[in-house]
């Protein structure tokens, strides 16, 4: 059980919030009033009391609010619980979406401690169901309201992410996986550039905890095609049988599939898999290794049991 210490909310993006003590939260937009709310993942942001308190103690002397967060609740260490947690106050239904953030620009806080708390502490959210939130309520963790495994897809191409090529892989990918009773939490269309990719892979992986990233494009003999390295290069653990699947089963359509340089692996939590980049590959790609994915991934979570069979 977490008590409400502060509602804040601002009316521009990049500037501290204020404690408006009570709030409108609208569901699938966020906070009435407040810059942030919008249809995306982060539309309400959270940070607990004891962390700022700590901070403070250091010599910030910051209010609420001066993060940039919407809640402060007494009571939840944020950080320590799993994306995907759902939180009830009053009428209102929030599930938690994202940890953390990565911050481009260093605030005053920042400029005067050396670091600041909101990047690292600091939790994300979107409005299942809206309501009023008001300092001194109540907020408790309650049953995931959708316990599916989540999704992430990623089309890498330099033409689509200029607008110069329609992506048709991703859209296949998501109806796939969606067909299959993924729920697909995020696309992203990003050009060929390596670090930006790993970027976004480390993003999907830590902060929003997707069970599965897939990925389409950048795995052939092109200098740009950077997929398999970035891919590499953020893995905790290799899981090579699922690429070389992909290779096996794609050999008996065309000898050209020995060219495919796709690379699976696993960070912390997250499966990540590079398929290729047309849509007939990835079809037939994800036809052959889909039904399998769910039980890797009920071993990697910790849902099933390591494997079949009697000795």
């Amino acid at each position: 059980m977490g008590i409400v210490k502060a509602v804040c909310i601002s009316e521009r993006r990049g500037i501290e919030k204020k404690n408006v003590n009570s709030a409108e939260f609208v569901e699938g937009f966020g906070i009435r009033g407040d810059a942030h709310g919008g249809n995306w993942h982060r539309q309400v942001s959270l940070l607990s009391a004891e962390r700022i308190e700590a901070f403070n103690k250091k010599g910030a002397d910051v209010g609420h609010g001066a993060f940039g967060e919407n809640l402060v609740v007494d009571g939840f260490d944020f950080r320590a619980l799993p994306a995907g947690t759902t939180f009830q106050c009053n009428d209102v239904v929030l599930e938690m979406t994202q940890i953390g953030k990565e911050c481009h620009t260093h605030c005053r806080i920042y400029q005067k401690m050396g670091e600041c708390i909101m990047p690292t502490q600091g939790v994300f959210a979107q409005v299942l169901h809206g309501g009023t939130i008001s300092v001194g309520d109540e907020m408790r963790i309650i049953e995931k309201a959708d316990t599916r495994y989540t999704a992430a897809v990623v089309t890498l191409s330099d033409k689509g992410a200029a607008g110069g090529r329609e992506d048709t892989s991703g859209p296949c990918i998501c109806e796939m996986l969606q067909e299959a009773g993924y729920r697909v939490v995020e696309r992203l269309l990003l050009p060929d550039e390596q670090a930006r990719i790993e970027q976004e892979l480390t993003r999907l992986s830590d902060g929003r905890q997707v069970n599965l990233i897939l990925t389409t494009g950048g795995t052939g003999f092109s200098e740009r095609d950077r997929t398999p390295e970035a891919t590499m290069a953020v893995a905790t653990r290799n899981a090579p049988g699922i690429a070389e699947a992909i290779r096996m089963h794609s050999l008996s359509i065309t000898g050209r599939a020995m060219l495919g340089r796709g690379a699976s692996v696993i960070r912390n939590g997250t499966l990540i898999v590079n398929l290729p980049g047309s849509r007939k590959a990835v079809k037939e790609s994800l036809e052959y290794i889909l039904p399998h994915l769910e039980h890797g991934i009920q071993i990697l979570t910790g849902d099933g049991a390591e494997c079949g069979g009697k000795g």
